[in-house]
């Protein structure tokens, strides 16, 4: 029996298991943090929404949005960028801007409608993971050329989210919202979910900031105030503006990508405009 059953004996030349101790920078860890808490308040908002608690709802859409703007910069400022990162942020982004946001308007008024509403909230939700994931393909295209960098190709998740949820931020603020008008909400609706999956630029604002000009550096911290005093005063109000501004920017960002397109064809990069002495921020 003794042959049979021989005691074990590791093999010495067996290749080294790899380690999972080994300690991970938490400049890398950071940015994946904020990421889960945006993440954490997509679900929370799901959950809000079909309690009949709506106003919560929508300011944790848009803290989510808020946070989805920090994480990235604060990886590419720590130097914590990682493949992991960005897929986590991917994810995060589809459930908080596509599947929130579709969610709370079916509970608040796309049911109205029956299966009509729900069609509208599944497109606006497939919209957004298709807007994700062709956003995800361009950023890897090394051919693409600089001056894009300050366009994105449709409308971004985060605004999207912010965009379609207009028709709340107008009930909160008195306007009847009602079966009446929930045919106009679907169309609404629909509308920002082709704007998502289409090709019309939209300024990204991912270069802007980088060096301010010295004379801009006072206003816009004035601005920067003025703004959050406003937000956190009058909410919805505010949110209404910025809506209404930002889908007004939208055939102004397609006008400026066409001329910087001509002038690019026309004789390479494009020249950008002169600045005045500026400042690093």
């Amino acid at each position: 029996m003794s042959d049979i059953f021989q005691p074990f004996v590791p093999d010495p030349v067996e290749p080294k298991r790899r380690l999972f101790n080994k300690p991970v920078p938490f400049r890398v860890i950071a940015p994946n943090l904020i990421t889960l808490i945006a993440l954490c308040l997509g679900l929370t908002a799901i959950r809000l929404a079909y309690e009949g608690r709506l106003e919560p709802a929508v300011i944790a859409i848009v803290v989510a949005a808020l946070l989805d703007g920090v994480d990235g910069r604060l990886a590419r400022f720590l130097k914590g960028t990682s493949r992991f990162g960005a897929e986590l942020d991917s994810l995060a982004d589809f459930l908080n801007f596509g599947v929130a946001p579709a969610l709370v308007l079916h509970s608040f008024i796309l049911h109205d409608v029956k299966a009509l509403g729900w069609t509208v909230a599944l497109i606006f939700a497939i919209a957004m993971a298709l807007r994700l994931a062709r956003f995800n393909v361009m950023i890897e295209d090394p051919d693409r050329p600089e001056w894009k960098k300050d366009f994105f190709v449709g409308m971004p998740a985060p605004a999207g989210a912010g965009a379609v949820l207009l028709p709340i931020y107008l009930h909160f603020l008195g306007v009847p919202v009602d079966e009446r008008v929930a045919p106009v909400v679907v169309g609404y609706v629909f509308l920002i979910a082709l704007l998502m999956v289409s090709t019309i630029p939209t300024y990204s604002g991912k270069t802007w900031g980088k060096r301010i000009p010295r004379d801009w550096v006072l206003p816009i911290f004035v601005l920067t105030v003025a703004v959050f005093g406003l937000v956190v005063s009058f909410p919805f109000e505010t949110l209404v503006i910025i809506t209404v501004l930002y889908l007004a920017t939208i055939p102004l960002g397609l006008a400026h990508y066409r001329r910087l397109r001509r002038d690019f064809a026309a004789g390479g990069e494009p020249v950008p405009p002169a600045v005045p002495e500026t400042t690093e921020i």
